[in-house]
Order: C-alpha cells, then structure tokens, then sequence
C-alpha cells in the first residue's frame, strides 16, 4: 500500500468523524452554556435540568440529521472498499 494513500484515507476519517460528531457536538456546547447562564441568573443549581435539556437536544439533533450522517458515513466506507479494491485487498 502506498503511505500517501494510508494518509489520504487517515485524513478522510478524521474530517468524517468531525463532520459527523458536529451538529450534536455543537447543539450540547450550545443548550449546555444556556442552561449555565439560565442557572446563573436564577441561581437554581439542579444539575437534571442541564442534562435533561442535553438529552433532548441531541436526541432532537440526531433525528434531523441522522439521515444525513448515515450518508456521510456511508460515503466514506464506500471511498475505503473501494481503494482496497483497487490496490488488491478486497475480496
């Protein structure tokens, strides 16, 4: 196998892993800091209520775009199969 190829489907995991993770990623960072800043100004500490909110976003979250990562992912294991099979390791 070619090292630049090994580079090349390394680096194609990584961007495919970030690409994926982000939506839910991001919608955590941004429900958790309102929630943070919620509970500052009413000073309620109830730790349930950030992650309860967290739960329901991300499940919210995925039910978007769970399409869409599931065609990314896809994408991506389709590109893999198919450099094994052009470089021989595919059955």
């Amino acid at each position: 196998m070619d090292p630049d190829l090994i580079l090349h489907i390394g680096k194609r995991a990584l961007e495919t892993a970030l690409l994926t993770s982000a939506p839910v990623l991001a919608s955590a960072l941004i429900i958790g800091v309102l929630v943070a800043m919620l509970q500052a100004v009413t000073s309620v500490r109830d730790m349930t209520m950030g992650m309860v909110l967290k739960i329901a976003c991300v499940g919210i979250v995925l039910m978007i775009c769970g399409g869409w990562m599931m065609q990314v992912a896809v994408a991506f294991t389709n590109e893999v199969f198919g450099h094994m099979q052009a470089v021989g390791l595919g059955g």
